[in-house]
């Protein structure tokens, strides 16, 4: 008999034993992850590969955040940890990060969770309440969830991350507004000024305003000031101005809009007659921006109340105002005129009526310095990148257009955010109210528009994939299909270009149909990209509109049904409007003549010369008549682009969020990121949109797949165990064969 040896059976073991060990080292020193998600959510982004790459000096993130959090919040400090380790090993040594544990008082505090927790507050960074579950019993905890980013003297800080959406996105834009920053600062020319105008006269008033706080505010804001001027490398001169006289009040009060303020006798609390102003000026070169201080609020039943600033939020307020004075980030024009909506800056002057697109403008803001444009005052500035052009109700003069396809030929990107109608509000009479009417609008811009090969009908699209609104209990209840407010499916989207590709569904109301002309724009050698449409079940409304839902409802003719696309962007080098057409004049400035100066100017004109020569001026006037001007206008222009889209509602507080996580605010962002060429930005935005609507399925195959899922899992498990148990006894069968054989 053949004795048996172990000694195969040991090596085999020690040998798998150092293969393993030899693997797990080789896993230290070599790290590799592959991500296998649909959009690489957890793969760096190139943008912030080059965020990282091209910075000037070191960076560091100093990441406050709460130990042994319940889920989901455990997940995002993990999720942190992995980012940076992407982030640093793009950075290089420029890249370092470190995290504090900050542990919530209930939990227990030690010394070094003690000294963490001073360093957030002196950062800034405060705790924030969360909602936690534990034995069936639902809790609050405050927790640290936040980080600050130091670049040289400069900040930024994310107060609180309590989810993975957008961080990478957060934390690449806020890298390189501290690149620009460093940039901007270095190049300025001169120092921005702050005047601090507080009429010491307002401190025996101001407790009875309800501003007891008010003597300590200067100290306050010139310790913000100060370290202002530290993070912007010295380029801040600040001065305290009490404007004591009365004439150098309502100089102030004159020249930047300052609050002023006057009171009467007050003999029970001693205080005379008298006048005060307050307000914050901040001026760089020719722009000049006013912070008020002291704000009045008109209650009802209780009357009018002051506040007063609070001195943490003016510092967010007025480093917003100064980077946008000094153009940190890069400009994007928008047209402030013709009656366009009016954004309301940080800083907006006292009396300023409320604008309903804050949201879009403070979306904007993060990324781009905004430039007004008023077409009536002055040309678009060379250039510009990118002019929005959103809600014209103004007919623009032909000179004005010119200046719009002008810029186009400089390589003016343009983004039009048009309605086709104006909507008029009925007078109120009697206490009663009336529909509004929809008159067609006609500002000149379409003949401009047309001639690019793009037309917007004078219509409303309505769909039966809409917005449903729920009918109050009074009315029976339900849902009520607002079918002016067409919601956009996936299948309606074209996820082709790059800055698209993430954008799933969106809501529109009040848009019109696109038409583009194929063969003008084959002619002129130009790309119109539809980027989205209504579905198969939409028709138009035109002529007579109607927006009231009561009587709205969907053709009995199936045939105006189709699809309408809604929104284009046009590509190459486009051809001017004005070309082989005389230059437009530009129109004279209407004057306000008094009726003495009025009769001499007249007299001038009519009198007859008298030694029958030539009048003053007329030799220069022929000859410049005569004068032939050639390239006056650019007949073809550079590469360029520009979006149309048939809805300015789009822009409004009722369909953005501040926060920019919601599709629209992500394709409207990402529109005018593409136009900027900043594509890559715009696919690091959407690339963590949480919004992933199902597929659209027939009921027929709704039904299939409830039906395998009731009883065609059960039956493919019996089957599998009938194969498992034929198996089983061939194989028996074969062992008994073999036994017998033997």
């Amino acid at each position: 008999m053949q004795k048996y040896s172990n000694k195969g059976a040991y090596l085999k073991f020690f040998t798998y034993a150092v293969v393993v060990i030899l693997i797990n080292v080789v896993g230290v020193t070599l790290f590799f992850r592959s991500d296998l998600t649909a959009n690489r959510i957890y793969s760096l982004s190139q943008a912030s590969k080059d965020a990282v790459k091209t910075l000037s000096e070191p960076l560091t993130i100093k990441v406050f955040f709460t130990k042994n959090l319940p889920a989901p919040h455990n997940s995002t400090e993990r999720y942190l940890h992995d980012l940076f380790e992407a982030y640093a090993a793009a950075g290089g040594d420029r890249f370092n990060y470190t995290f504090y544990d900050v542990t919530a008082d209930e939990s227990g505090l030690t010394d070094q969770s003690n000294s963490n927790k001073k360093l957030a507050q002196d950062y800034g960074i405060s705790p924030v309440q969360i909602r936690i579950i534990e034995n069936d019993e639902m809790k609050f905890q405050q927790a640290y969830m936040g980080l600050v980013i130091i670049h040289g003297d400069m900040m930024e800080k994310i107060p609180a991350i309590t989810s993975t959406d957008g961080v990478e996105y957060l934390l690449t834009t806020a890298i390189q507004k501290l690149n620009n920053k460093v940039s901007a600062f270095m190049a300025l020319k001169e120092k921005v000024k702050i005047r601090f105008y507080l009429s010491s006269s307002l401190e025996k008033v101001a407790p009875l305003m309800g501003l007891d706080q008010l003597p300590l505010l200067p100290r306050a804001v010139e310790e913000l000031a100060k370290k202002m001027n530290l993070e912007s490398l010295d380029n801040i001169d600040y001065a305290f101005v009490d404007p004591r006289e009365d004439k150098t009040l309502n100089d102030l009060a004159a020249k930047y809009d300052l609050m002023v303020m006057k009171w009467p006798d007050v003999p029970q609390q001693g205080i005379k007659a008298g006048s005060g102003g307050a307000g914050i000026v901040m001026e760089y070169r020719d722009r000049v921006r006013v912070t008020p201080v002291i704000t009045s609020v008109n209650l009802p039943i209780i009357g009018t109340t002051y506040q007063m600033a609070d001195p943490a939020g003016l510092e967010t307020i007025l480093s917003d105002t100064m980077e946008t004075m000094i153009g940190i980030n890069e400009n994007l024009g928008y047209l402030a005129d013709h009656g366009t909506p009016t954004l309301s800056p940080g800083g907006m002057m006292p009396g300023q009526p409320r604008s309903n697109m804050n949201a879009f403008n403070q979306l904007l803001s993060k990324r781009y310095s905004i430039v007004p444009v008023s077409l009536k005052e002055k040309n678009i500035p060379e250039g510009l990148k990118t002019l929005i052009i959103a809600k014209p109700t103004e007919n623009f003069s032909d000179y004005e257009l010119f200046q719009i396809d002008q810029a186009l030929m400089r390589g003016t990107n343009i983004a039009f955010f048009l309605d086709a109608f104006k909507e008029i509000m009925p007078r109120q009479s009697m206490g009663m109210g009336g529909a509004p009417q929809y008159v067609p609008l006609n500002t000149g811009l379409e003949k401009l528009l047309k001639h690019y090969g793009i037309t917007i009908e004078p219509a409303y699209v309505l769909d039966e994939s809409c917005y449903k609104q729920q009918r109050p209990s009074a009315q029976g209840g339900g849902e009520q299909n607002i079918y002016f407010a067409p919601i956009i499916k996936d299948g309606s989207i074209n996820r082709s270009l790059a800055f698209m590709n993430n954008i799933k569904g969106l809501i529109t109301m009040q848009i019109s149909p696109i038409m583009v002309d194929q063969d003008k724009l084959k002619q002129n050698a130009l790309v119109a990209t539809r980027l989205f449409s209504s579905s198969e079940k939409s028709w138009t409304m035109a002529d007579r509109i109607d927006l009231n839902p009561m009587f709205m409802s969907p053709p009995t003719q199936t045939s105006e049904m189709k699809a309408r696309d809604l929104a284009y962007m046009v590509s190459g080098e486009f051809s001017s409007y004005f070309a082989g057409k005389p230059l437009p004049a530009k129109p004279a400035e209407e004057k306000e003549l008094s009726p003495e100066k009025e009769s001499p100017s007249a007299a001038t004109e009519t009198a007859p010369n008298e030694n029958n020569t030539t009048a003053p001026g007329a030799e220069k006037d022929a000859l410049v008549a005569k004068i032939e001007t050639r390239n006056a206008v650019i007949t073809k222009g550079k590469p360029g682009k520009i979006f149309v889209m048939g809805c300015a509602s789009m822009l409004q507080d009722n369909m953005l969020d501040p926060q920019g996580q919601s599709t629209n605010a992500a394709f409207i962002l990402n529109v005018i990121d593409h136009l900027n060429d900043q594509d890559n930005i715009a696919v690091l935005r959407s690339k963590n949109q949480t919004f992933n609507p199902l597929a659209e399925t027939t009921p027929m195959i709704r039904g299939i797949i409830k039906l395998f899922n009731i009883a065609g899992l059960p039956i493919l498990i019996v089957i599998s165990g009938f194969v498992v148990l034929l198996k089983r006894r061939g194989r028996k069968r074969k062992i008994k064969l073999m036994f017998q054989e033997n």
